[in-house]
């Protein structure tokens, strides 16, 4: 496959801008409708080839950050810019060519495969969508289920007959069928086993390589990002706290939040593996109602007054591409 036009234009494949994405709630009971802000004033970019991981606890923000860049949710406020196009406020239509080179791999494999078509039918359907030319499929599907690894007979099977990782693979080739230059892997391993997960985010190292992709990363677990991911951002309640290369954030992790969630992996690199482990203090608070100040604060041993009234902002440390959105910065944990 030849390299795409998209990827020949210069500066980040994705940049993202102060964007917001709220979901108004209905009224119930009588009571006065609310809104929950999923995510909240992010901004990052993605260079061309590039993977960024973003990790964070589950309801923090990350697959509503990921639908609502490629528009499968409809943003609040801010600007996507892709390939140096803002697609933000593009209509349906005209986003529809756009749409080749931004694609979506999701956590669940089954799900998002129709159960009664066959694996040629379901790797068809991105041609006939976009109306190119049947007499390329035939040879295209082939070449897709070898990018993927899978035997050829596999087109006259339905997803039913196979295995959690080979239902993934499927999802990555379809993924692939119209050569994008950036993808959304939204938890695409964590419902699979531990050795499967291996093999997939190799498959995906590998394909990232030869097609020179972009992924936006998106897992709560840390080691599967450590595996595939070039930077690093961190989200906590709709923010982005901390971002930075893999070994920056990885070696020296500055906010409390990456602190506690590294601490629970038994190795990263070449960290010591004697990291003490952090517990988190209460639950995850309410997007509906998230703390004054740093909303980190209610579970944070470094919190005091200043982090109650006053929102940290995400700012480079030492004048890196690391940043972090914290008052008390550092890679110390509690009791040090």
């Amino acid at each position: 496959m030849t390299p795409t036009e998209a990827s020949t234009v210069a500066g980040p494949v994705l940049e993202v801008r102060n964007l917001t994405t709220s979901y108004p709630l209905r009224a119930q009971g009588g009571g006065r409708a609310r809104t929950l802000t999923a995510v909240d004033d992010v901004s990052l970019r993605i260079e061309r080839g590039e993977t960024l991981g973003l990790v964070g606890e589950s309801g923090c923000g990350k697959s509503s950050l990921g639908r609502t860049i490629v528009r499968l949710i409809e943003p609040s406020s801010g600007s996507i810019v892709f390939d140096g196009k803002d697609i933000t406020r593009l209509s349906h239509r005209s986003l529809r060519p756009l749409r080749r080179q931004i694609q979506v791999v999701f956590q669940d494999p089954y799900a998002s495969l129709n159960p009664r078509s066959t694996v040629g039918q379901i790797l068809a359907e991105p041609f006939r969508i976009h109306r190119l030319r049947a007499a390329e499929r035939t040879a295209r599907i082939t070449e897709l289920l070898e990018l993927v690894q899978l035997p050829a007979d596999t087109v006259r099977r339905r997803p039913h007959e196979f295995s959690g990782g080979q239902r993934q693979r499927i999802a990555i080739a379809r993924a692939l069928a119209l050569d994008p230059s950036f993808i959304v892997l939204d938890e695409p391993v964590s419902a699979l086993d531990m050795s499967i997960q291996a093999q997939i985010l190799n498959l995906l190292s590998d394909l990232r390589q030869r097609l020179d992709l972009a992924y936006l990363f998106i897992a709560h677990d840390l080691s599967a990002v450590g595996h595939i991911s070039d930077r690093v951002a961190v989200m906590y309640l709709g923010k982005i706290v901390e971002i930075g290369s893999r070994d920056d954030v990885f070696g020296m992790p500055q906010h409390p939040y990456t602190n506690a969630l590294l601490s629970a992996v038994p190795s990263h690199g070449n960290r010591d593996d004697r990291r003490r482990r952090i517990v988190l203090e209460g639950d995850l608070p309410s997007p509906l109602a998230p703390p004054s100040g740093c909303r980190f604060r209610t579970r944070c041993w470094r919190a005091d007054e200043r982090c109650a009234v006053e929102e940290p902002v995400l700012v480079s440390t030492g004048g890196t591409d690391h940043a972090v959105a914290c008052h008390h910065p550092g890679v110390e944990g509690p009791g040090a």
